[in-house]
């Protein structure tokens, strides 16, 4: 039986390990055997670079962790050598980031996940993978939102500029200039027209 001093140091990692997974966005697992060294510092390295955190840990302190968590379904996953990767900021980066390094190391396998603290297959990581970066979707959202308000900053550009032209200060007066030039040319027409017909009526006659 284990002594009392190890229990303790079990228990402190249990409750260290559920600290620090219960604010988790996503959590992906994933059987790291066969990774070599220098693979496995080039992946710590960039995962912390991106924010990502990485941990190998032991699967009976991990499940009870997940117990104490209230997640269960993840014994058949919680088998073999099993790395935890794990954001507090964005769903899709530890998944996105997983899926990346086990495609360029083939050694490194995803075996599941858990999202919104639900336990998830490995298709639905590899499709959560996919989605576009939060950083990212929101840039998108940006440009929508500001698109027509730089539309209609170009169109009152455009507009100032045609103002300056025609020595006109106020949109509004230009826009009655060219009412009144475009009125004016329809009269011309008009006129131009009547004299045509009377000139072939007189040559009729």
């Amino acid at each position: 039986m284990p002594s009392k001093k190890v229990l303790e140091r079990k228990k402190n990692q249990v409750t260290s390990l559920v600290n620090e997974l219960k604010d988790a966005e996503s959590i992906v697992f994933a059987d790291f055997k066969g990774l070599n060294v220098t693979q496995d510092t080039e992946m710590r390295a960039a995962f912390r670079s991106k924010g990502l955190t990485y941990r190998v840990v032991k699967n009976t302190i991990s499940e009870r962790a997940f117990e104490q968590l209230g997640i269960k379904g993840l014994e058949e996953t919680l088998k073999g050598p099993t790395a935890i990767a794990y954001s507090k900021e964005d769903v899709v980066l530890a998944p996105r980031l997983m899926r990346e390094y086990s495609e360029k190391f083939r050694r490194l396998k995803i075996k599941g996940g858990v999202i919104g603290g639900e336990v998830q297959e490995i298709d639905y990581i590899m499709a959560l993978s996919r989605v576009e970066s939060r950083e990212k979707l929101y840039g998108q959202l940006l440009f929508m939102m500001l698109y027509p308000l730089t539309a209609f900053a170009q169109v009152a550009g455009q507009i100032a500029e045609k103002g300056a032209e025609s020595g006109v200060e106020k949109v509004a007066d230009l826009l009655t200039a060219d009412s009144g030039a475009k009125t004016d040319a329809a009269k011309d027409d008009g006129a131009e027209a009547v004299n045509e017909a009377e000139e072939a009526s007189g040559e009729e006659s």
